[in-house]
């Protein structure tokens, strides 16, 4: 099993987190993986991307061109540089807050969700990563809401950081029921 995976937005957004996040559940149950990041010099604001690719055999190159097999879009230009290249078959994941206009390809799967507004809801926007990683976790079978949180708890260890994680299950678990 390998599985090219793209997560792309806006600076600021948490694609890169959320790339990580991914990398680094895949990494802690013995899976090959690579985490490649992309961001323009202006980072917060500016476009944002990274590839992740996870395998049960070694990866030859980190690098995601094509036959993307799962794209996570939080934004249009998101969806315009990156959709042309998901297989057929492929899943996308839209954050349909940002992104109005409705994609029309027949050969994928397409899973819009309303993300930024339902962080907004859940107490912050800075979270509507968490709610696409939601959208990720119900369409996929690579990982559980267990292993989300056990990586949450490693990232945000500190003791200052430590309200970030309750916000961040809860717009996850809010993003499941929607």
């Amino acid at each position: 099993m390998t599985k090219k995976m793209v997560f792309s937005g806006f600076g600021g957004q948490g694609v890169l987190v959320l790339g990580e996040i991914v990398a680094t559940i895949a990494m802690n149950k013995g899976k090959e993986v690579t985490w490649m990041p992309s961001y323009g010099p202006e980072m917060r604001g500016g476009t944002a991307n990274c590839s992740v690719i996870v395998s049960d055999k070694i990866i030859g190159s980190p690098i995601v061109q094509a036959d993307i097999d799962i794209l996570c879009a939080m934004n249009g230009a998101s969806v315009d540089k990156f959709l042309p290249r998901v297989k057929p078959g492929g899943l996308v994941l839209v954050n349909s807050s940002i992104v109005t206009e409705k994609i029309q390809r027949a050969d994928i799967d397409v899973v819009e969700i309303d993300a930024t507004n339902i962080a907004g809801n859940v107490g912050s926007n800075r979270v509507a990563n968490m709610v696409m990683l939601a959208g990720f976790l119900k369409k996929t079978d690579l990982f559980t809401l267990a292993d989300i949180t056990a990586v949450l708890e490693q990232r945000f260890a500190g003791a200052r950081s430590q309200e970030l994680i309750p916000l961040n299950v809860k717009a996850i678990e809010i993003g499941m029921e929607g």
